[in-house]
């Protein structure tokens, strides 16, 4: 968590994807197709305390959301839902700070908390790869 810390003194800003460096940051996948994970994973992220979903495009898979910090700071969280299969879909995030410095950590720890929430409603469909 050091290490993010320091890293968040000059980035606002984190993402997941197949080729991230953190194990942690890796694409999350799940057996269900891209249409059953939309539903899950929208009523799922509208439940989340802390969080609001402000847009939600279903034809290109991306969830807009906001999320205000304790020192007042907006944070701007993309959820996308990506088809990689017929029955397997993937989960990548993007959330980024507004303002001009960085974040200390804390959009790493958004997004860790986002997958974390989804894998344990998802678990019976969580996969390791497509």
């Amino acid at each position: 968590m050091l290490k993010r810390t320091l890293i968040g003194l000059i980035r606002s800003f984190e993402q997941t994807g197949d080729r991230a460096k953190d194990p942690l940051l890796k694409s999350h996948y799940y057996r269900l197709s891209k249409e059953k994970a939309w539903e899950e994973i929208v009523s799922t992220l509208k439940k989340m305390q802390g969080y609001k979903v402000l847009h939600e495009v279903e034809s290109v898979g991306e969830i807009v959301m906001e999320k205000r910090t304790a020192f007042g700071r907006t944070m701007d969280i993309t959820v996308s839902v990506i088809a990689t299969g017929p029955v397997t879909s993937a989960v990548d995030i993007y959330s980024a700070s507004r303002g001009s410095f960085g974040d200390l950590g804390s959009n790493y720890r958004v997004i860790l908390d986002i997958y974390r929430t989804l894998d344990k409603k998802l678990a019976a469909y969580k996969t390791e790869s497509p």
